[in-house]
């Protein structure tokens, strides 16, 4: 599957599939958000969990512009980036 293929699925169809084919890679707490980072077919992607509503609001590909990159950079080594 690809990411356009991935993105073009419904949010609750899109948790399915990378919690069942993706990998955990790991969390962190950004602003009001859990953040999980999965890996799934070579692609990094973001899960933005709200912990206060208990809710998934969004997934993403990691941004490697964002500053959100120091917490991961901070904790684990990251496979190679396509965006690198």
């Amino acid at each position: 599957m690809t990411l356009v293929e991935f993105f073009a699925l419904p949010l609750p169809r899109q948790c399915r599939v990378l919690y069942l084919h993706g990998e955990f890679v790991m969390a962190i707490r950004y602003y009001r958000y859990k953040v999980n980072l999965y890996l799934l077919n070579g692609e990094y992607l973001e899960v933005f969990y709200n912990h206060k509503q208990g809710i998934i609001e969004a997934i993403r590909p990691l941004d490697t512009t964002s500053k959100r990159m120091n917490f991961y950079a901070d904790q684990v080594k990251l496979r190679a980036l396509n965006a690198l």
